[in-house]
Parts: C-alpha cells; structure tokens; sequence
C-alpha cells in the first residue's frame, strides 16, 4: 500500500513527535529507490517508507535523529556498493544523494499542512527547496509544466534548486466492460492508475468480472460528465459499439485528457473518423484519437492487447512532447 509521507509527518508532529522529512533528491546508478521517494523518521528512530530498499537506512535513521536535534537541514551523499546493491535485489552498485528536512523548523508546519491539503484535494503542486540555504516553498504546474507532465522530480540545472513534484493522481477510464478490459484494468493499477470502467450493460460491468473496480452501469456521455475529466486522465473505448463508444469519445474530445483510445479496425476507425466529422469535430481534433488503439505489437490474445494499450498510454504520458 502506497503511504503519504508528507501526511505523516504532518501527523507525527502534530503528535508531539520530533520528525524529519527524508527525500531521495538525485541518483546515479543502479539506486534502490528513485528520485523523489521518501522517509519519514521520528526522533525516536521510528521510520515510514524508504529511501534506499534498505541498504543505507541505518545510517539516514542517525542523521535524521541528528538533526531533529538541532533543526537543521542536511543533504548526503550515500554509495551503495555492489554487495550492498545484490542484497536489495539489484544488479550492480550505485548512488543517492537525500535531503534530510526537520519539521518545524526546515519545513515549516503551515507549509506542510498547505501541502498535505493540496494533496488531498488531488491538485497538483511543486516543492521546491534550496540545498545550499534551505527555504522551501510551494509553486502551481505553470511555473513547471514540463516535469509535471513527465511526473519527474528532480534537481534543476542550477544544481541548486530541487524539485518534488505533487501531481494530480493518474486514471484511465475505459469504455466496454469487454475481455480486453479485464486484463487492461490489472496493468493500468499496477502502473499506478485508478481504473474506472463503464459499461451501460450491467451484465458485462460486474463486480465478479471487475473485483476491487470502480464499476458505472451508465451510458458513457453521462458518467464521463460526472468524472471531471483533466489532463491526467486515458480514456479507452473498448466495445465496439458506436452506440457506447461514439459518446465517450465526444466527451473525452470535449475535454483536456492527455489520451484518447479506440478499438476497432482501420476501416472501422475510418467511419468513426467519418461520424465525427459529421458531427462538427476538426481533422485536427479527431487526430488526438489513437486508432487503431495500442502500439503494433502484433499481439492477438486479449491480454497481449492490453499490453500494447498500455504501452501506448506509457508512450504518450512520458515521452510525447
């Protein structure tokens, strides 16, 4: 299960527990865990989440401690070395730099509580702190549209200045309660989606097909009125009906999602194009549609589709400029 860190250390603290917020802030390498995971560490050496897999923990515990102790802002440089790196499950050493933050005093608790309740209304945000003087503070998507668009945290050019990025949670609303969602819906959690499937027959959209599934019997134009529809948003029509798929397209057209899928042969997707057009759409406009859905991987078995929608959706999120 996936924690909040910042939540928690907000909580600790408020609890009348010294805490220290720890950030992963750039690596090289083969480091355990990516830029911009966390720990959070209590004065007692109680810890949340992770920064290394393990491996250099012990020693990021006694730092933190340290400086909870004396309020002050630390940035560290670990190398994890191959013996290390193989009892993690790695193949090969590498290296992590952490930020360690007292809250309180680097973090300033009405900064942190700003944070965690943007968080939780789901808006997206940047944390951006100093590593030479300290001082964060919180800026909106305008000010970094690229990293928020790649979900990429990080340390600026300036070597200076790092970067947390907040988005918005990710989610792929898929159209037709059809086979090939079944499997869709276990890739798209694993890469960190919320699935939302809608199907009007209430015969394909059940929870024995869908377990632990955010399931909507309606027809596609009114739930995707309901869903708010932003830039961190696939929408996937999969049944093949244009009587359900053609709605959800309008809308998802309609809207900022960042990609819009549609099963179906070239030659089906060539009347879709066709309806709508008629129904007053731009060539620039249907363009945004991928369709045939998925990359060609030359798969057959629903599964293998799946795969492939998946990997589009990958392809468009992270590397499309």
């Amino acid at each position: 299960m996936k924690t909040d860190q910042p939540k928690i250390a907000r909580d600790w603290h408020r609890a009348g527990r010294g805490v220290a917020l720890v950030t992963v802030v750039q690596t090289w390498g083969s480091a355990p865990r990516p830029v911009g995971s966390q720990m959070v560490v209590d004065a007692a050496g109680a810890i949340e989440g992770s920064v290394s897999g393990g491996c250099v923990e012990g020693a990021v515990i006694v730092e933190s401690i340290d400086a909870i102790a004396d309020g002050k802002p630390r940035v560290l440089t670990f190398g994890v070395s191959d013996d290390d790196a193989f009892a993690v499950g790695l193949a090969c050493g590498g290296e992590i730099r952490v930020l360690i933050e007292p809250v309180g005093t680097a973090i300033p608790i009405a900064l942190l509580d700003q944070l965690v309740r943007l968080r939780d209304r789901a808006e997206p945000v940047a944390y951006v702190t100093d590593l030479e003087t300290g001082g964060p503070a919180l800026f909106g998507p305008p000010e970094f549209a690229e990293r928020f668009r790649r979900d990429q945290s990080g340390v600026e050019q300036d070597g200076r200045r790092f970067i947390a990025i907040h988005n918005a949670p990710l989610r792929m609303v898929i159209i037709g309660a059809v086979h090939i969602a079944q499997y869709l819906v276990g890739l798209a959690r694993d890469c960190g989606y919320s699935p939302i499937v809608i199907d009007p027959r209430s015969a394909f959209a059940s929870a024995a097909r869908f377990p632990a599934t955010t399931l909507l019997d309606e027809w596609p134009d009114a739930a995707l009125r309901g869903l708010h529809l932003d830039r961190r948003t696939a929408v996937v029509t999969l049944s093949h009906d244009p009587k359900i798929d053609d709605p959800a397209l309008i809308a998802a057209l309609q809207s900022d999602v960042f990609y819009i899928g549609a099963l179906g042969s070239k030659r089906t997707h060539a009347k879709r194009v066709a309806r709508l057009a008629q129904g007053g759409f731009t060539g620039a406009e249907i363009d945004r549609i991928h369709g045939p859905v998925g990359l060609d991987l030359g798969g057959r078995h629903p599964a293998e589709i799946a795969i492939s929608i998946m990997a589009q959706i990958t392809q468009v999120l992270r590397k499309q400029t």
